[in-house]
């Protein structure tokens, strides 16, 4: 089973890496889109991401990658997208300009993660660590699983 949480709610997660500064600048951007608040986030580092990452086999230390669950509610299944599809079903999740992004899934998945894992390598040397502070709106923090 995996780790109970503070939104036990059906709907859509994605899990990213919680120290990396285009990260969190990725989050901020798709929550500043998602007037409906729909989608919910999570740490790779944090308890909910590591149990879920533990019980579906996934690499608890590899944090070059994200992952979307699109139900959190059915968790317990093995449904998850990583990389590029992953991050263009969240942005198609918030709708409005995500939507618009999340038309990048015609091209090829190869040249997609291609061009993600190529990111994921500069990402701290260009956008650095992500330095904790509060949330421009404090109802924000509520759409983090715990």
């Amino acid at each position: 089973m995996i780790a109970n949480d503070n939104l036990n709610l059906p709907g859509p997660v994605l899990f990213f890496d919680g120290e990396c500064g285009l990260c969190y600048r990725v989050v901020l951007w798709l929550m500043r889109r998602d007037g409906r608040g729909v989608l919910r986030f999570a740490p790779l580092q944090g308890v909910a991401a590591q149990a879920y990452l533990r019980v579906h086999g996934l690499p608890t230390e590899d944090f070059d990658s994200l992952v979307y669950v699109p139900d959190w509610a059915a968790r317990e299944r093995r449904e998850f997208l990583l990389r590029t599809d992953g991050a263009l079903a969240a942005a198609r999740a918030v709708g409005g300009w995500g939507a618009v992004v999340a038309w990048a899934r015609v091209l090829p998945r190869a040249w997609r993660d291609g061009v993600y894992r190529v990111i994921a390598r500069w990402r701290y040397r260009i956008w650095g660590e992500w330095t904790p502070r509060p949330f421009a709106r404090p109802e924000w923090a509520a759409r983090f699983l715990t």
